[in-house]
């Protein structure tokens, strides 16, 4: 019935004839250059770093969610991978082309959601939160153990009190003294979370005020102050929380 052979591919009424004006020119064999300039190709290698940075902490925050890294391991690198991802962010030429971390990832298409939360914070999870009870009585007792006797335990934790406290004094002494900006503040309030979850692993009054300074702070730029109004709620909030710390000790 039907005498033509059957096509190998199905016909279309239009014919493609191709045309000389979209034939590539450039030579294939041409290296192509990424950038113009050595200031050009700098900024290049500073966003594929801070790209990188964002891949690996990703997976960091998934990793020690799983229990796969060691909780020293993890502190060590989630720290020096925050500290590059600020250093790179410092040249203001970098922070520029980056925008924000929202709209990089969006450019690039990251989905990253346990590395976004961790650079809000701008601080390891370690840091964040105090040890597990488990493991605060384990170094309790390693502690105890190489102690050459009980009275040095009361000692040593009698010092971290002393810097927890020294440093929510320090903090109060700058905003009086208008020393207001990131720069300033931000390295007191993580030196305070720090120090008092040396002291307590308990969740005690208002501590969440802490972390929540950290992160307002952690989204400004290393110049920018807070506002007078700002400053006096910071205190407001700070003094709410070392009333906390000190009544966790009773």
């Amino acid at each position: 019935m039907y005498a033509q052979n059957q096509l190998a591919y199905a016909p279309t009424p239009y014919s493609y004839t191709p045309s000389s004006s979209l034939t590539a020119t450039i030579n294939l064999d041409q290296e192509v250059k990424l950038a113009d300039n050595a200031a050009e190709r700098d900024l290049h290698e500073s966003l594929a770093e801070i790209y990188s940075i964002i891949i690996t902490l990703d997976a960091l925050e998934k990793a020690y969610m799983r229990d796969s890294i060691r909780e020293g391991e993890y502190t060590e690198t989630c720290d020096r991978l925050l500290r590059q991802y600020k250093r790179n962010l410092a040249d203001d030429t970098v922070s520029t082309a980056f925008g924000n971390l929202e709209s990089f990832k969006l450019e690039w298409d990251l989905e990253v959601p346990k590395a976004t939360e961790r650079l809000r914070i701008g601080l390891p999870a370690t840091v964040e939160t105090a040890p597990s009870n488990s493991h605060h009585r384990s170094n309790l007792s390693t502690a105890s153990a190489s102690a050459p006797s009980s009275n040095n335990a009361p000692h040593v934790n009698a010092t971290h009190i002393v810097s927890a406290s020294e440093n929510f004094i320090t903090l109060f002494d700058a905003i009086r003294m208008n020393m207001l900006s990131k720069d300033t503040l931000h390295p007191i309030l993580v030196e305070i979370i720090q120090a008092v979850n040396k002291v307590t692993d308990r969740d005690f009054e208002n501590k969440g005020k802490i972390v929540q300074w950290l992160i307002t702070l952690n989204q400004m730029r290393a110049a920018e102050e807070l506002t007078p109004e700002m400053a006096r709620e910071v205190q407001f909030d700070l003094n709410a929380a070392y009333d906390g710390f000190k009544g966790a000790l009773e």
